[in-house]
């Protein structure tokens, strides 16, 4: 599955920015270690502070990958939305839509 890492970072770990960590090189260290793959890393100004482009295996290690960013203090929020395949979802909802009859 396919997702956008969402990230913005808490004042000590602006200042580890500030003095030249190497966050392209933290992130494919943590990908490699749960089996996925980043191809788009960019620092962004607004809410978020980051936004990565991940490729993982499922739903689970994408929550794993959020629950582990959040939990090494380094953001004051961190989320994930996982892509989707968008005529494969109006396709569903035109099934869902063929079959369903409304209340009253």
């Amino acid at each position: 599955m396919k997702a956008l890492l969402l990230g913005k970072y808490a004042p000590h770990a602006l200042k580890g920015l500030i003095g030249g960590s190497d966050r392209e090189a933290a992130i494919k260290k943590l990908m490699d270690a749960v089996g996925g793959t980043a191809d788009y890393i960019a620092f962004v100004r607004g809410k978020y502070d980051v936004v990565v482009r991940v490729e993982v295996k499922d739903h689970e290690t994408a929550m794993g990958l959020v629950l582990a960013i959040k939990a090494s203090g380094a953001f004051e929020d961190a989320d994930y939305l996982e892509e989707i395949d968008m005529p494969g979802v109006v396709a569903a909802a035109q099934t869902a839509a063929s079959a369903y009859t409304a209340a009253g």
